[in-house]
């Protein structure tokens, strides 16, 4: 079965008249991996290259990817950068995770607020610290979806015992620049399944009170 693009429907997350959500789940930490494309010109980006870089090659040429994006640079979410790059395709991170990609590489810098257009297709950065000091989401301007990386999760936020985390700074970053969503706004983590603004805000306190 085939998109209307003629892309196979096998790794279709999400779709209107103007975007395709692909999704593939790779690696032992269960990454999920998702490239937007814009249904009118097949221009697409690769959110998060994550693991098994010769299936993401293999999706990246599929479907029109022009340029990776990286939510974080802990280890789990970069494991097929270099063979990415290898391949001609740039990667983009903030820079304060930057250094963790030092040993694969990168090759532009993610600012908050940045304005990435690809196709007709809008996203915009959000820096979300606290699960590392570069943590970045994405709205994708125009429907109700929000890439969050390991920021925020069905059930709570990104865990922050790691180098550089910190709980207090997620719940800030949660909760003044994530909560201010609607309600019906879908949330696609860096692992596990969807969840939406809704779902998640009123938890926020029962989050703080337990501490993780």
């Amino acid at each position: 079965m085939a998109t209307p693009s003629g892309i196979p429907s096998t790794t279709l997350h999400w779709t209107n008249a103007d975007v395709e959500v692909h999704r593939v789940v790779v690696g032992s930490y269960d990454n999920n991996v998702f490239i937007v494309r814009c249904r009118r010109t097949g221009e697409a980006v690769l959110i998060d290259a994550a693991n098994e870089h010769e299936l993401l090659l293999e999706l990246c040429q599929q479907l029109g990817v022009r340029r990776v994006l990286e939510t974080h640079g802990h280890w789990d979410h970069i494991g097929a950068v270099s063979q990415i790059r290898e391949a001609g395709y740039e990667v983009a991170v903030t820079s304060q995770d930057a250094p963790m990609l030092k040993d694969v590489g990168y090759d532009v810098f993610l600012d908050d607020a940045e304005v990435i257009e690809f196709g007709r297709l809008r996203m915009n950065a959000i820096h979300n610290p606290g699960h590392t000091p570069g943590s970045i989401s994405f709205e994708l301007v125009g429907t109700p979806l929000l890439f969050t990386g390991d920021t925020l999760f069905p059930g709570g936020p990104g865990a922050t015992g790691f180098e550089g985390g910190d709980f207090a700074t997620i719940i800030e970053s949660i909760d003044d620049k994530l909560f201010t969503f609607p309600e019906h706004t879908i949330v696609l983590p860096g692992h596990g399944v969807d969840t939406t603004i809704g779902r998640e805000r009123p938890h926020l306190q029962e989050w703080v009170d337990r501490g993780w």
